[in-house]
């Protein structure tokens, strides 16, 4: 494995140098001041032992490359080294679906910080009642609902959770016996027989084939939830590369990530649901969730975990 050696270039120098030994071999080791060493200083900023750089920094480098950040040592007085491997070109986990047999099922969204502290300041923020009801749509095996105890410890809900994969609710309906679980197309939404819901939750769905957004919105606003009840709702910001995730949402055909379909998605529900008398709260990173209560109601408190 090659081996690169940086004390006071700057980045711009650094990422050509790195990206080239990745392309020739596919792993790299890089030798560079002990981030340790200069905590608060800023990226780039001299210190004692060169230009400090923290964790972060590589992290962000690592994945911007494609590669994983592998476990770093020190070297010497002020100094670490670390490698990068090429990320594996593997298929994505939902390439084959989202049944409880793929690769989808390894994976555990509440495993990412970002999201779980989020998504539970999201529900905490609407505050639905002891005994209230609660829909989840696109549930799939229902890990994300495990975030509905983190949030409400002492607090019972009647939960309902919608897909159309069989096999995922099944594993719903063994993860959580206590509650509901229906195959159903959220495209046919509204149905009568669901009733009206304290809070509804849509992770990563709005921007499914064959879901029109605007038209699934305005079906669960009119007529499956109560006039108190708020809703969170996710976009994705990411994608999994080799086990990893990996920031920025992708478009075929762009090296980088290229968020304008994610932007203005956020932002025309946002502007819809502002319209329609909802205070409307935008929150999260590699899923961003959109949180919206009606105006006049008092927002939860006690939102950290």
């Amino acid at each position: 494995m090659p081996l690169l050696s940086f004390t006071l270039e700057p980045l711009s120098t650094i990422i050509p140098a790195v990206r080239a030994a990745l392309a020739g071999g596919g792993e790299v080791t890089l030798d560079v001041p002990d981030p340790d060493v200069g905590v608060g200083l800023y990226a780039g900023e001299p210190g004692a032992a060169g230009r400090h750089r923290a964790w972060s920094v590589w992290a962000d480098l690592a994945d911007a490359l494609g590669a994983h950040l592998l476990t770093p040592g020190k070297t010497g007085p002020g100094r670490v080294s670390f490698g990068l491997r090429l990320y594996a070109s593997t298929p994505a986990p939902d390439a084959d679906g989202y049944g409880p047999d793929g690769e989808w099922s390894r994976v555990d969204k509440l495993e990412d910080p970002e999201l779980l502290l989020t998504l539970v300041e999201a529900l905490r923020r609407i505050d639905p009642p002891a005994g209230g009801r609660v829909l989840a749509l696109g549930v799939n095996t229902g890990r994300e609902l495990d975030a509905l105890a983190l949030a409400f410890p002492d607090r019972p809900f009647d939960v309902v959770g919608v897909d159309t994969d069989a096999s995922a609710l099944a594993t719903a309906r063994g993860r959580h016996p206590a509650f509901t679980f229906l195959h159903l197309d959220v495209t046919r939404l509204p149905h009568p027989e669901l009733g009206q819901f304290d809070l509804i939750l849509a992770l990563s769905l709005l921007q499914s084939p064959g879901v029109r957004r605007d038209v699934l919105l305005s079906a669960l606003r009119r007529h499956h939830l109560t006039d108190t009840g708020g809703l969170v709702l996710g976009f994705p910001n990411a994608r999994y590369r080799d086990g990893t995730l990996s920031y920025g949402a992708r478009m075929k055909n762009f090296a980088r990530p290229d968020l304008s379909l994610l932007c203005a998605d956020v932002t025309d529900t946002r502007r819809d649901l502002q319209k329609r008398g909802f205070q409307v709260f935008v929150t999260g990173k590699y899923e961003v969730l959109v949180t919206a209560l009606p105006v006049g109601r008092r927002v939860g408190r006690c939102l950290e975990l």
